[in-house]
């Protein structure tokens, strides 16, 4: 249902950047959008991993230079991976005291996972297991790319409107004239559409990867206790994150309270809970 609803959205979210592109533009401009996604896709799938590690100042951990944090880190990713079938991911340090983690990469072939100095401080052995197979869900669902494809058809049909705005829409072109009426209201829309349908992708592929970690650790019990965690400390020690890797981390890194949970890039810890228990 979750892989269902993904297409879907997704498929919602390329339309409506096509429909944004032929409303501005006419037909030039149903090809500018398609092109654009096509390039920023490009670019995302091989350099989003690159730019999330450097955003946050993470350090690759080895057993030479970080030998604490890399015996306590490897063999748990070791025996989830295995468990999974996956290769080992690169594994990486953030110098960063609120609790928290990402996976990235472009395929489980170049998978990285990025967890904080304060998560290993504040999770027990299996509260770390249930983080890390989350993270290792999202890598195995492939949630990375979907995710960096939402986000980058998202941008796309913002620039377009933003064009729009300042280049004053579609013209007449060869084949068929122009609606100002629908040009004004795409500008307008289309960015707030786009948005919406990202971050619901996002809290979708959240409740997958969930489902994933309960699976390949053999209990729920662990991400249940690491998400009341987590929830916690993000009250406490909100991390200074861009808004733009937001879905990235296992939880929303900041808390957002004052945005509509339609804006959030994340499910409720309490409906991520509950859905956990119901594994059980």
């Amino acid at each position: 249902m979750n892989n269902l609803k993904t297409v879907v959205l997704l498929g919602l979210l390329s339309g409506l950047l096509l429909m944004g592109g032929q409303a501005l533009g006419g037909r030039n401009g149903l090809w500018m959008g398609l092109g654009l996604a096509v390039v920023m896709n490009f670019a995302s799938y091989f350099f989003s991993d690159k730019i999330a590690l450097s955003m946050y100042g993470a350090r690759r951990v080895s057993e030479q230079e970080n030998q604490g944090v890399y015996w306590r880190l490897f063999p748990l990713v070791a025996g989830l991976t295995q468990r999974m079938g996956l290769p080992m991911p690169r594994l990486w340090l953030i110098p960063e005291s609120s609790p928290n983690a990402f996976a990235t990469g472009r395929n489980p072939a170049h998978a990285s996972v990025a967890v904080t100095a304060g998560l290993l401080e504040a999770m027990d052995d299996r509260e770390l297991e249930g983080v890390l197979a989350h993270e290792l869900g999202h890598v195995a669902n492939r949630d990375i790319l979907i995710s960096s494809v939402a986000a980058t058809l998202a941008a796309a049909i913002t620039f377009l409107a933003r064009m729009a705005y300042f280049f004053g829409g579609r013209r007449e072109d060869e084949d068929e004239g122009g609606s100002p009426l629908v040009g004004i209201l795409m500008l307008i829309l289309a960015p707030i559409a786009a948005l919406l349908i990202q971050m619901a992708i996002s809290r979708t592929r959240e409740y997958g990867a969930d489902a994933s970690a309960a699976r390949f650790t053999g209990s729920p019990n662990g991400l249940i206790a690491a998400l009341r965690k987590l929830e916690a400390f993000s009250k406490r020690i909100p991390m200074d994150a861009s808004p733009a890797t937001a879905h990235m981390f296992i939880i929303q890194p900041f808390t957002g309270s004052s945005l509509m949970r339609l804006f959030s890039t994340h499910p409720s810890t309490a409906d991520r809970i509950a859905r956990l228990r119901a594994l059980a």
